[in-house]
Parts: structure tokens; C-alpha cells; sequence
């Protein structure tokens, strides 16, 4: 008797305990649910960065021409790009494409005209295409459709707006805003649907460049205004910007911009009208220099599919994570002429 006593305790003492136990498994499963998959954040490597975000809040790339002359500087929107190239408009007066994906500014500018291969680049990183007026092969591209695209000269005042501290053409600015409803009014397609062929390093690797390069010069002609100055900070691992012998700052932060990656791409010019507006090969590829943590490389680039590629040996050259910085410097006089570096 005694034996079945303690045999009907002991089940007692059982049920309690799993009972118990179900109580705080319910309890804990009610405090924090699983999140339904649309919810949940995906965190992966961004395209044109290498840096992990939340890939859910990732859209179509936004490609902006910012002028680059000196009565435009400093410019509003360049620290948020994930890559800026700069090549020549006219002469050896250079202007900014501005690629947009990871991070948006809340306004860019001051907005510049179009070239038209400032209209391929744009049709090849599939992003939607923001400047305000164009040459005449550039509004000819435009007119025919070849990209989604917003113009200053048709919406002067209302999408794009006029600053007051500086006179035309140096003080038309745009906001995201208003380039989001112009994606919206035209019907553009708002998604990434595009395919990198960038690779970046992770934290864990990046390749020990021999020759260093703590300082950077990077020239267009002999003008000095279009003097450009990168200097390397190894404890952040970037390169601070200068041009014309003054630190290269956001207008609304007055912050200095930095960048992760340098490179150098030489390609053919040509002048072709009075105005001294360039033909510029972006198809043929040619040397490169690249500059990352402090070292450089020669490399070379090619175009893939119309985007401008670091390769060395047939592969593609890592860059680090974060921004990058690339220039289009004329085949004549060369990389060698144009780039100067100490360490």
C-alpha cells in the first residue's frame, strides 16, 4: 500500500513540474512571437559597398549629375553615394555621377547637365537618371526612351528648385522626395533588379599591398581648381578628400568626405565641338591604378555590360567595404602624367 502511495505522489510531482514547464514555455512564446517572414530583416552585403544592411529597404540605384565647378562647391549629397565618378564635361572642367543605392541624401546638387556617357553609365547600372539640361547627343538618348529619367529644363522650380546664395547654373537642387514622385509620375520601376559585378573583401581578409600610397594626386590638366588630394588615416582606413587645395565637405554638414576605395581609369578623349565637350571611350577598357589601406596596384579595368570593373590577371579586383571614388582621366597625357602618390 505504502509502495503505491508513493508511486501516485511521485506522478503528481511529475504533472506539476510539466505543467509547469508548458505554463512558461507558453508565457515566453507570447512575450516574443516569431516575426512573420515580410518582417524579418535580411541582412546582406550591398551591391556597389560590400557593407551589410537590410536588403528589404533596398531599391533601384538613383544616378545624379552634380556639378563640380568651383562656384558649385561644396556640393550637397556626394557623402551618401556609393560610388562617384568624376570625368570631364568640358575642356578639363570635370562633373560628378553620383550613383544612389545603400543611402540616400535627403537633397543633391547642385544638379548639371547631361552627357551622353553620363547617359550609358546610367543605363548600365539600370538606375534612374537625374540632371538638369544635356548636350544635344545627350537629350537625343533621353528623348528616345533609352533611360528612366527626371530633366531640370522641363521641371525647373518645381521638382528641382533654385538656391539663393549662389546664381545659375550652380544652385539647382533636387530632393529625394521629389525624385521618388518623379519615379512615381512616369511609372519607373522603383526595384533592384540589376546584378552587381563588384566583390569586396569581408573583415576578415584583405589583400597586404606592398608599395604604399598614403597620398594621392589626381589632376585633370593643369588647372589646379580641378586638383584633386586623397589622404590616408589608418586608424578609420579611409581617405579624406581635397580638390583645389580645399577639403572636399558636404554643404549641409560641412562634414569631409571619405571613401574606402580609389581608383584611377584611363580612357581615350576626344574633343569634339567648340565648346570643348568630350567623346570619352568607356567601352574599351585600359590601365588603372587602385588605392585601398593605404597601398596602391596596377591594375587595369573593362567594361562589363557597360560597368566600369577593376581586373588584374582576368579576375576582379576586391575593394574594401564602404565608398568608392573613381576617376576618368584622359589616355593622353595617361595615368602616369595625371596621378601622383607618396607614402
Amino acid at each position: 500500500m505504502k509502495n503505491w502511495l508513493i508511486i501516485f505522489v511521485l506522478l503528481l510531482v511529475m504533472v506539476a513540474v510539466v505543467g509547469g514547464f508548458w505554463l512558461m514555455k507558453k508565457d515566453d512564446s507570447a512575450s516574443t512571437p516569431d516575426m512573420p517572414p515580410e518582417q524579418q530583416v535580411v541582412e546582406e552585403t550591398t551591391p556597389f559597398t560590400g557593407e551589410l544592411m537590410d536588403l528589404t529597404t533596398m531599391g533601384r540605384p538613383v544616378m545624379a549629375i552634380v556639378n563640380n565647378h568651383p562656384d558649385a562647391r561644396p556640393q550637397t549629397g556626394l557623402a551618401e553615394a556609393d560610388i562617384v565618378f568624376e570625368m570631364i564635361a568640358e575642356f578639363n572642367i570635370t562633373r560628378f555621377v553620383a550613383l544612389y543605392q545603400s543611402e540616400f541624401p535627403n537633397k543633391v546638387g547642385p544638379i548639371r547637365s547631361a552627357r551622353d556617357y553620363f547617359v550609358e553609365l546610367a543605363t548600365a547600372y539600370d538606375a534612374f537618371f537625374v540632371a538638369h539640361g544635356y548636350s544635344p547627343d545627350a537629350k537625343e538618348m533621353l528623348d528616345s526612351g533609352k533611360v528612366d529619367h527626371v530633366n531640370g529644363i522641363q521641371h525647373d522650380g518645381t521638382l528641382f528648385q533654385r538656391s539663393f546664395d549662389r546664381v545659375a547654373p550652380h544652385n539647382s537642387y533636387i530632393t529625394m522626395s521629389n525624385i521618388e514622385k518623379a519615379m512615381n509620375d512616369i511609372g519607373a520601376f522603383t526595384e533592384y533588379r540589376g546584378q552587381s559585378p563588384y566583390y569586396f573583401y569581408d573583415s576578415s581578409e584583405n589583400d597586404k599591398l606592398e608599395e604604399q600610397a598614403l597620398s594621392i594626386k589626381v589632376a585633370y590638366g593643369t588647372n589646379k581648381l580641378f586638383l584633386n588630394a586623397y589622404t590616408y588615416d589608418s586608424q578609420s582606413k579611409l581617405y579624406s578628400r581635397a580638390s583645389g587645395g580645399v577639403p572636399t565637405v558636404d554643404k549641409e554638414t560641412s562634414e569631409t568626405i571619405t571613401v574606402s576605395n580609389v581608383l584611377v581609369f584611363e580612357a581615350q578623349h576626344e574633343t569634339i565641338d567648340s565648346k570643348g565637350r568630350q567623346s570619352i571611350d568607356l567601352s574599351s577598357g585600359g590601365a588603372a591604378l587602385l588605392f585601398q589601406a593605404g597601398g596602391v596596384r596596377e591594375i587595369e579595368w573593362k567594361s562589363i555590360n557597360g560597368m566600369l570593373v577593376p581586373f588584374q590577371d582576368g579576375e576582379v579586383v576586391k575593394l574594401m567595404p564602404g565608398k568608392t571614388w573613381i576617376h576618368i582621366v584622359p589616355a593622353t597625357p595617361g595615368i602616369e602624367q595625371s596621378v601622383s602618390y607618396t607614402s
